[in-house]
Formats: C-alpha cells, sequence, structure tokens
C-alpha cells in the first residue's frame, strides 16, 4: 500500500494547483479498491483533501503551511476533467454586472452535471445543475447576463436590462439575440425588446 501511496502522491505533484485527481485516472497502479483504499489513507493523512466522491485534490504548500486550492482553479479544471459545462450563478453573474451590491454568501456555480458539494477545505462549493439555457452562452458576458436576468426574475429584470444596455457591446448583445430561441418566453421577450426597441 505505501508504494501505491507514493505512485499516487508522485503523480499528484505533477498536476498544477487546483488540477483533481480522480481515482478512475489512477486504475493503472492498482485494483480500484486499492486505490480509492489508499486515496482514503492519504486524505486522512492530510496528504491530499477530500473535494466530493472519488475526487481529490493536493493541497498548496505556502510559507504560512497547507492551503486548499483556490475554488475557480478547482472548478476550472473539474470542468476539463469531467466535460461538464460550469459557470458562477446568477447571484455571483449580478454582483459582477453590478446589478446588487450583494455578495453572495455561498459560493455556488451552475453546472451540466448533477447537483453535489466540494469540499476545498474549509470552503463548501456548490454545483447546481442548471437548465441548459442558463449555460448556453457558457462564462461570455452575453453569459453572465442570462443568469443575472434569471435570477432577478420576471419582475426584476427590467430594471437591470435597462442598467445593461449601455454596457453591453454590439457582440454580446448578437449572441444573447441569436440565443433567445432557448430562453423561457418572459425573457426572449425582454431581449429582443432591449435589441430591437
Amino acid at each position: 500500500m505505501e508504494r501505491m501511496a507514493e505512485s499516487i502522491m508522485k503523480v499528484a505533484t505533477t498536476l498544477p494547483e487546483g488540477v483533481p485527481l480522480a481515482a478512475k485516472g489512477l486504475l493503472h497502479l492498482g485494483t480500484r479498491a486499492a486505490v480509492d483504499q489508499t486515496l482514503s489513507r492519504l486524505a486522512a493523512r492530510g496528504e491530499l483533501i477530500r473535494a466530493g466522491r472519488g475526487f481529490y485534490m493536493r493541497p498548496v504548500q505556502t510559507r504560512f503551511g497547507p492551503r486548499s486550492p483556490s475554488a475557480e482553479q478547482a472548478i476550472e479544471a473539474l470542468a476539463v476533467q469531467r466535460g461538464e459545462t460550469i459557470v458562477p450563478s446568477g447571484a455571483a453573474a449580478a454582483n459582477a454586472l453590478g446589478l446588487t451590491t450583494q455578495v453572495p454568501v455561498k459560493t455556488v456555480y451552475l453546472t451540466s452535471g448533477r447537483s453535489r458539494v466540494l469540499n476545498l477545505g474549509r470552503q463548501a462549493v456548490e454545483l447546481r445543475h442548471a437548465p441548459r439555457w442558463q449555460l448556453a452562452l457558457g462564462s461570455k458576458t452575453s453569459g453572465q447576463v442570462v443568469r443575472a436576468l434569471a435570477w432577478l426574475g420576471p419582475d426584476e429584470a427590467p430594471k437591470g436590462l435597462q442598467i445593461l444596455r449601455s454596457k453591453l457591446t454590439e457582440t454580446a448583445k448578437t449572441e444573447l439575440v441569436s440565443a433567445a430561441p432557448q430562453f423561457p418566453t418572459w425573457l426572449a421577450r425582454l431581449i429582443g425588446k432591449m435589441v430591437h426597441g
């Protein structure tokens, strides 16, 4: 088991900060049961952080001691590894676009995958399954607009759109119009009014 632990840690040290270590990616070292057991032991010893089911990360060493990888890097790496679309929630998008001064207390991302919670040290990052239309434009500004307006809802979204109208580039407006058929009726109507008057 110690030889497998050394092999797993050797693989882990070659990965950049925030890149997850999945049990399935280590099956060349042994059976699934042996890999899972070794990963659990490494997490218990503090050499790895168990972020979720079958999902581990190497703590980042700093001069103040070990810390968890940043949530942004972990989410980005997870999206690539699992082939999911993962973007900040509507509340975070509304804050980034200046539509609200409220800063979300919980770190929430929307995903095309299943809902789950990642534990990055003391920080819990919630991944919520979202409808495809909220993920359609990804992390582009136009995608942020869609998620922010969805978060504001049909009653508050017109005010938000008034604020955004002058800030949006022509490219972002074009992207919104081309994706509008995927949106709920109330949102498609709002976007059409914004662009076509």
